[in-house]
């Protein structure tokens, strides 16, 4: 089976104005490995930070790649995620739920800069794809 990675936000933002450089190389890398999955939010935040001249060639670009949908079994693991979340104290939001429980359902690998996943990870919800190290 494939090690999906499931890309963030913030790491298409990274890489499409390839800053740096090494995450859009990484991220080139996995595609070349049929890696990459998307959770449906993910998409649409990307393109919802589309310019008018990328919007149809990104949207175009981003079916290339899975995406997975919420089903019924993600809304109820993201419950039973915030009730053992409230209970340690920590509080996430719906988006970064719904991704992280999309992610969780296909054993997938989320990579992102937002430190509500390593929080998550740190809970056992999820875990994290950590980019190999430069050489």
């Amino acid at each position: 089976m494939i090690d999906l990675v499931f890309v963030d936000t913030t790491i298409w933002v990274e890489a499409l104005r390839r800053k740096p450089e090494r995450t859009a190389e990484t991220l080139s890398g996995l595609m070349d490995e049929d890696r990459v999955a998307l959770a449906e939010p993910v998409r649409l935040e990307v393109l919802s930070g589309a310019s008018r001249q990328t919007f149809r060639r990104l949207r175009e670009d981003l079916l290339a790649f899975p995406t997975f949908h919420a089903e019924r079994s993600t809304w109820l693991r993201m419950e039973e995620w915030v009730q053992l979340a409230v209970d340690k104290g920590e509080r996430f939001g719906i988006g970064d739920l719904l991704i992280a429980s999309i992610t969780a359902e296909q054993d997938g690998r989320v990579w992102s800069r937002d430190d509500d996943f390593h929080r998550m990870s740190r809970l056992g919800f999820i875990q994290l794809f950590q980019p190999p190290a430069p050489a």
